[in-house]
């Protein structure tokens, strides 16, 4: 194939600019870690991590969609993970995490009433969100951690929620329940972003709020549900997280709303509205795991993650916008 039959490909799907990137860090990857980064285990772990912050990242991605933004996810995230753990010793484990998933949703319904109903800008409401519910998160803990003891972790409702890993064999030592979870995700909403009129809305929102209004678009439904969806998915997120660890914290969640929100940079979502793609994120996801998973595996320090973060944050923006001009290019 030439490169000039590439256009097409590039100018409609966005995610291409990240698959090429992740194949690359990929390939650098197994040559430079003598076989430390790329054996099952590790991709096992990698795996598990994207899961979580995968789910989230979907969130975050229809909210960008509609031209708006949510950093208030990693303390959504921390706050569901808490309340299914103080609740999953006191009532059955199942209901305990519909009660935090419904928590979840309920911040995101907070943020984007405030959002549709004051016109104030979203950076600013869920700014003050992620303050309010981390602070909470920490005055609720007192600085200890909320676990389950692990002789009643045998429950199924546990194995589901992100207990336990399936599809073991040989030395792989599977694939966490969450995962799971994330693929079931990933489906449902590309359906209803591609096949439903909610995915049409919500593109049309971000892409001209007057235009879509004009049509007879409900933007501040739209916009609500998004944030509605995105502290569902973070709340389901912070359970399955919960479960996987059998405890958590006042801090569980800091800065992954950062790496969700450069998760959809990296997988082609336009910041300003109008262009998502739920695969390039997950994607993007991936990376930014594997990133992580090399840095331990190498016993490089862990500070450096923010920093090589920042960069292919950088770089990715840089080659996705010159990798779109070019396919742009008759």
């Amino acid at each position: 194939m030439s490169l000039a039959a590439l256009k097409p490909l590039i100018r409609k799907h966005s995610e291409i600019g990240i698959l090429l990137v992740a194949l690359l860090l990929v390939l650098l990857f197994i040559a430079t870690s003598g076989g430390r980064w790329n054996n099952a285990y590790n991709i096992s772990t990698i795996l598990q991590v994207t899961a979580t912050l995968g789910l989230m990242t979907l969130g975050i991605a229809l909210v960008i969609g509609t031209g708006e933004i949510d950093i208030s996810v990693g303390s959504t995230f921390g706050m569901a993970a808490l309340i299914y753990l103080f609740l999953a010793v006191r009532i059955d484990p199942a209901l305990a995490a519909l009660v935090a998933v419904a928590a979840g949703g309920a911040i995101g319904a907070f943020n984007g009433l405030l959002v549709t109903r004051t016109g104030t800008p979203s950076l600013i409401v869920t700014l003050g969100s992620l303050m309010i519910f981390r602070g909470l998160a920490i005055a609720l803990t007192s600085g200890f951690a909320f676990s389950v003891p692990y002789k009643d972790r045998g429950a199924l409702s546990y194995f589901v929620l992100g207990g336990d890993n399936v599809f073991r064999f040989g030395s792989f030592s599977g694939v966490n329940t969450g995962f799971l979870w994330l693929i079931v995700g990933l489906v449902v909403l590309t359906i209803a972003l591609k096949f439903a009129r909610f995915g049409n809305h919500l593109l049309a929102v971000g892409g001209s709020a007057a235009s879509a209004h004009s049509r007879g678009v409900r933007v501040d439904r739209v916009k609500l549900n998004a944030f509605i969806i995105c502290g569902l998915l973070a709340g389901l997120g912070g359970v399955l997280e919960a479960g996987k660890l059998g405890s958590a914290d006042g801090s569980m969640g800091r800065l992954m709303e950062l790496q969700a929100i450069a998760s959809c940079v990296l997988g082609g979502c336009l910041l300003a509205g109008g262009r998502i793609s739920l695969l390039g994120a997950l994607v993007g996801t991936f990376v930014l795991s594997s990133i992580q998973s090399y840095l331990v595996v190498m016993a490089i320090a862990p500070q450096w993650f923010m920093v090589l973060l920042g960069i292919i944050v950088v770089l990715a923006a840089l080659s996705d916008r010159g990798l779109r001009q070019w396919a742009l290019k008759r």
